[in-house]
């Protein structure tokens, strides 16, 4: 795997909205901490555009995301905010200078299509991070924030996962995988499917049905996704939903049904998804997972 260039005081963040609008007031406090912290910022030319719930149509989108790409002084890309739209542009986008000159790709959620795409086909770590959206209501001493600048600067800090009776515990090396659990559902089979075969895997979801969750890892585990993994560890499922007839399960305990079978370690409750505190996650590097009785941490190593 490889690992972009951590960033210096004075580098350039760029900033593109790959999925839903934003308007310059709810980006504005984001950036402001940005430069406070010493970087500079540049913004995506169509960044506040509208197409509907789009921030621009699909071609000025992905325009918007390949100059940063493409452009030498921009050392990382922070994406503005999710909700959907970053899988309409994908195969328009051209990533051989990005490949000869690798830069940190940040966000989450549906920007989980970046991470899975870039890791299959490139080797590149990237950043599951807050947003600019997600920021809007932060300070500058806010873990989620300084955990994304802390990452971004080369100085990632360990994840502590706190004790669940749904936990296994054990040990395991390996590069981390994953995201969001709708995202990598939505491209299984397609050609940004991700490769968990040794890994850990992340998973962390918001607002879905617990049948729908249930369904999406059926199909998960029927295309060997769940089989051969190092590990698993399970962030946010924020929000969920339940029909007038419960399903009978809550979103971890089905998930620890669908790896019951497994002896790999497993943990439940790791600080990063669709949370007020979404710590920064370096997906692609290769990290330790200890899950004890005692508590569980995730480090890099």
């Amino acid at each position: 795997m490889i690992i972009p260039p951590y960033l210096k005081h004075g580098d350039t963040i760029g900033i593109v909205a790959t999925a839903r609008k934003i308007t310059y007031e709810e980006a504005a406090p984001a950036i402001g901490m940005l430069v406070d912290e010493g970087f500079k910022v540049r913004t995506g030319q169509r960044m506040f555009g509208i197409s509907n719930q789009f921030s621009g149509t699909d071609e000025e989108r992905a325009a918007d995301l390949q100059r940063m790409l493409d452009d030498p002084e921009v050392k990382a890309i922070l994406c503005a905010r999710g909700g959907y739209g970053t899988v309409r542009i994908i195969d328009r986008l051209d990533f051989s200078e990005f490949v000869k000159h690798p830069k940190w790709i940040c966000g989450f959620s549906d920007v989980t299509v970046l991470h899975s795409h870039i890791h299959r086909h490139f080797d590149i770590a990237t950043l599951h991070s807050s947003m600019l959206f997600n920021m809007r209501t932060m300070m500058s001493e806010h873990p989620a924030f300084r955990s994304l600048t802390d990452a971004l600067k080369g100085q990632p800090q360990p994840l502590e996962i706190p004790h669940s009776e749904l936990n296994r515990s054990g040990t395991c090396e390996a590069e981390i995988v994953g995201g969001n659990l709708s995202i990598l559902y939505s491209l299984l089979g397609s050609a940004s499917d991700i490769d968990t075969d040794g890994k850990i895997l992340f998973l962390e979801d918001l607002d879905e049905y617990l049948y729908h969750l249930d369904r999406m890892m059926m199909n998960l585990a029927r295309n060997g996704k769940l089989h051969n993994l190092a590990g698993l560890v399970v962030g946010g499922m924020t929000d969920m939903n339940d029909n007038a007839i419960a399903f009978g399960e809550t979103a971890e305990q089905i998930i620890a049904r669908h790896v019951a079978g497994f002896s790999y370690p497993v943990a439940f409750g790791l600080p990063v998804g669709h949370l007020e505190d979404n710590r920064a996650l370096m997906l692609g590097k290769k990290t330790a997972l200890r899950v004890s009785e005692g508590g569980s941490v995730l480090m890099y190593v």
